[in-house]
């Protein structure tokens, strides 16, 4: 073993206790560090691993949680980057972190999520056996750019990646794409035709014009946003089936989702191992990312009742529908990044059958978007139907004012928008309302859930994020 690595595992490992001891985190600082010092680090480390890859602008976190309970679940000893610090040196820090001073370890798979914009440049150093790509939304337009710049980056990682098999969502043409012109091993989840009652048509889709011919697409159904059964009607490009089918939806509510999914090709009208799932997360959203997880232990070929035992058992992610139990109410925590995210958050929501209040929390620090215009492409409007549900509407954060003002747009009442500039201010006007004013959800930005849930940590003793 290279001493020189020696020394820079026996440091990177310091240096994260050190933070951790100062409830820092230690997810990031410890990777730079260490690049710097044993710049082909990441490469050495990893190449014992059997590397899986999770990417996607939607649902990154939760559909690797998921994946973790699928290995838990066969038995395989796994890493992976539970805290979510997915660019290069939140994943060196991940390995680091998970072997010896002598860079061994008992685990044979590492499970990574890994940020969209950065994909492209984290296959420079490490390539990935298997990619789970979740979606292709519109995203923070300051960081990200526009979508299909966001497409190309994930499109020039996988050409890095000669040897990866694929995990693609069916339904978003953007995600089909990124197997244009290649017969790698792919396996397709997704919603058949019938698994929704109220298929409802988003005129205004973020990918709503043919990738390759520039054509509108024709859609016989659609899930939310751009997802849904796909046609050009002038090049002939068109959603494949699946091999992971949500084949109906049986119940959808604020608390679980209960579907009938298939395992095998859906051109057989899924007639293949069809299964009950209880999803112990609510929303569509939640069973996409359920399927995109399911279809890894399809491809690998996992017994199914590990599969469904998997969408029905893995811990929530923090700030991921992350629920905390009070004496008085529950908190639950749902991070918000863009608008069609928000909006699925938004119709879960409307399941909500008692009284309960909001708080939106928004941040414009670079990991939030700084330009914050994308949240009046947020459909607020949604609310109005439910606002008498709904006791208060708090907003907080660096751009409080700025989302009070879309609410009041949206058609909430003023007196029922309440700005509290501090989150320790925040926590004090929940707690002192009398009881009946009902639970409490929290949809904040990624740098306000982190603050959020730092405060709401020591009240309640959380977990730490990372853990």
């Amino acid at each position: 073993m290279n001493p020189r690595l020696i020394f820079t595992i026996i440091i990177s490992k310091f240096l994260i206790i050190l933070l951790r001891v100062f409830k820092r985190g230690g997810t990031t600082l410890p990777g730079k560090i260490a690049s710097k010092m044993y710049p082909n680090i990441i490469r050495v480390l990893s190449a014992d691993f059997k590397i899986i890859m999770v990417t996607g602008t939607n649902g990154k976190t939760t559909t690797t949680r998921i994946i973790g309970k699928t290995l838990d679940e066969n038995n395989i000893i796994y890493i992976t980057n539970k805290s979510g610090a997915n660019l290069v040196s939140g994943i060196i820090t991940t390995f680091i972190n998970s072997v010896d001073m002598f860079g061994k370890t008992k685990a044979s798979v590492a499970l990574l999520e890994v940020d969209e914009a950065a994909f492209g440049i984290i296959t420079d150093h490490i390539q990935p056996d298997i990619l789970v790509v979740t979606n292709f939304f519109r995203d923070q337009l300051d960081r990200f750019g526009e979508l299909y710049s966001t497409l190309n980056k994930v499109m020039i990682g996988i050409k890095k990646s000669p040897k990866a098999k694929l995990i693609l969502n069916a339904d978003d043409s953007l995600c089909v794409s990124l197997a244009h012109g290649t017969d790698r091993d792919i396996v397709y989840f997704g919603f058949s035709q019938y698994a929704l009652n109220d298929n409802k048509t988003d005129k205004n889709p973020d990918a709503a014009f043919c990738i390759h011919c520039k054509t509108r697409y024709d859609y016989s159904y659609q899930t939310y946003g751009h997802l849904g059964a796909f046609c050009c009607p002038n090049c002939g490009y068109s959603r494949p089936d699946s091999q992971v089918t949500c084949l109906s939806v049986d119940n959808l509510n604020s608390a679980y989702s209960d579907i009938l999914v298939s395992f095998g090709d859906s051109n057989n009208d899924g007639e293949i191992n069809p299964c009950n799932v209880r999803i112990n997360l609510p929303g569509i959203y939640n069973i996409y990312n359920a399927l995109a997880a399911a279809a890894l232990g399809y491809m690998l070929d996992f017994p199914v009742g590990t599969l469904t035992g998997a969408m029905s058992n893995f811990e929530h992610g923090f700030g991921r529908m992350e629920t905390i139990k009070t004496k008085n109410k529950t908190i639950k925590i749902i991070l918000v990044k863009n608008p069609s995210g928000f909006n699925q958050v938004l119709t879960y929501l409307l399941t909500e059958e008692q009284k309960f209040q909001i708080s939106f929390i928004v941040n414009d620090k670079s990991a939030d978007g700084i330009d914050i215009s994308w949240l009046w492409d947020v459909d607020f409007e949604k609310l109005e139907k439910i606002q008498n549900n709904i006791d208060h509407f708090y907003v907080t954060g660096a751009r409080a004012e700025d989302v009070a003002v879309r609410l009041k747009y949206a058609g909430i009442y003023s007196d029922k928008i309440v700005i509290a500039k501090a989150y320790s201010e925040l926590l004090n006007k929940v707690f002192n309302e009398p009881e009946k004013a009902g639970d409490l959800y929290i949809l904040p930005t990624y740098t306000a859930m982190l603050e959020i849930r730092a405060l709401l940590r020591k009240k309640f003793r959380l977990k730490e994020f990372w853990k």
